[in-house]
């Protein structure tokens, strides 16, 4: 845990999300600010600053992360429609927490290119 990291914070249970899902690797939550219908942000409990600071052995929690986009989009009954899942990574890809978290937008139809 990163003492100043806000998502650390929320994965923590130190500051109040609407919690989706939650294991011992992944926090699922709505985020605030909601980009479509369904917005959903999933982070790793593990501090990691972004894409770009990934190490070899943070493959196998990728992986979890992205199959549990997966089952929260099941969950959510979103998953037959489709859903996009993206990952900022800097000041240039729209980054602006750095705590690797992965957006899950559904709930409409989704533009071409995306920014």
């Amino acid at each position: 845990m990163s003492e100043n990291c806000l998502f650390c914070k929320i994965a923590a249970g130190e500051i109040p999300s609407t919690e989706v899902y939650s294991d011992e690797h992944i926090v699922a939550f709505r985020d605030i600010s909601p980009a479509a219908p369904q917005h959903i942000l999933l982070i790793p409990r593990k501090h990691i600053q972004s894409v770009a600071a990934l190490a070899e052995q943070d493959g196998e929690l990728m992986g979890k992360l992205l199959l549990t986009a997966k089952q929260v989009a099941i969950d959510l009954g979103i998953a037959e429609s489709g859903y996009r899942c993206v990952l900022n990574t800097g000041e240039d890809g729209g980054q602006t927490v750095h705590h690797l978290h992965l957006h899950l937008l559904a709930g409409r139809q989704m533009s071409w290119p995306p920014g």
